[in-house]
């Protein structure tokens, strides 16, 4: 049944885990490697001689990630952002291996999860490197985006960015103030401006884990309880990364494998069935714009 769900929820994207896994792993595929050619394919992206003028001749020396903003750090000292977005995939080729990671098209072979044979309709941009290694930034739907920016724009680009589960910024005091304001825990959550990477999946997860209901109003919120989420973010998203995120039709990481966090998934994605914790029911709602999977009595 979860299975099912999560193959038909189309509007999943993803999060902080998911990225983070894909950073990790293209982060062993192209640092240091010279960049010797580029192609954009989609316009929407700007033109291929700008590009160019930039990438060739340069190499990636570091991957960083703000939130789900993959961060490619150049030695010229320019930085070169991708955002995956719902449906874009970045898919690195050597020889005959074939590394891809964002949105999968579903249960389908390789080939096919990347839309065909390399470059095809989907793809926007080529960037080549020595040794004819290539990295393909693919998007169905074109939501997603890559871009060169210099030092000073990246900075003011990550200010829009909120503090992040697993970095130093996040401390119980910044996670209190990022609560401020809002009206339920559950959006909360997932203002990228406040708190950076957590999604509709790991936001359920976490309340889950605090043993607090979406719905809830920030402000009747007790201080233990404040601390019980903060907490549950912790450890949710760290065992996320840990499984190499979460398995469902838009996400395969960098190297081509599902993730695995979906056999530890509590309530999300499990409507009708038992809550592993007291039996009843998990139940879902409309919250915050997503649908919300919670235990109505585990979570108060």
């Amino acid at each position: 049944m979860l299975k099912e769900y999560l193959m038909a929820d189309l509007k999943i994207m993803p999060e902080l885990p998911e990225v983070e896994t894909i950073r990790r792993d293209l982060e062993e595929r192209v640092i240091g490697k010279k960049i010797t050619a580029i192609k954009i394919l989609d316009k929407k992206l700007g033109e291929t001689k700008s590009f160019a003028h930039i990438l060739i001749g340069n190499k990636i020396i570091k991957i960083d990630r703000v939130g789900k903003l993959l961060i490619f750090a150049l030695k010229s000292g320019k930085f070169l952002l991708i955002h995956l977005k719902m449906t874009g995939q970045l898919i690195f080729v050597a020889g005959n291996k074939i590394f891809a990671g964002g949105h999968s098209l579903g249960e389908k072979s390789l080939a096919e999860e990347i839309g065909g044979s390399l470059p095809n309709k989907h793809t926007r941009l080529i960037i080549t490197f020595d040794g004819q290694h290539q990295l393909f930034f693919n998007d169905l739907r074109r939501f997603g985006y890559a871009k060169i920016v210099s030092a000073a724009e990246l900075a003011k680009i990550k200010e829009g960015y909120g503090i992040e589960p697993l970095r130093k910024d996040f401390t119980l005091e910044n996670f209190k103030k990022a609560l401020a304001g809002k009206k339920n825990i559950k959006a909360a959550l997932m203002d990228q401006a406040k708190i950076s990477g957590i999604g509709n999946i790991y936001a359920d997860e976490i309340l889950f884990a605090a043993r607090i209901r979406p719905s809830r109003r920030v402000s009747s919120l007790k201080p233990a309880e404040i601390e019980k989420i903060f907490s549950a973010a912790g450890r949710v998203i760290k065992k996320a990364i840990a499984h190499r995120g979460t398995t469902f039709s838009d996400y395969v990481d960098g190297s081509g494998r599902q993730g695995n966090f979906v056999r530890f998934l509590q309530v999300y994605g499990r409507k009708g069935e038992k809550c592993p914790v007291c039996g009843q029911s998990v139940k879902v709602a409309k919250i915050a714009g997503r649908s919300t999977h919670f235990c109505p009595h585990c979570q108060k």
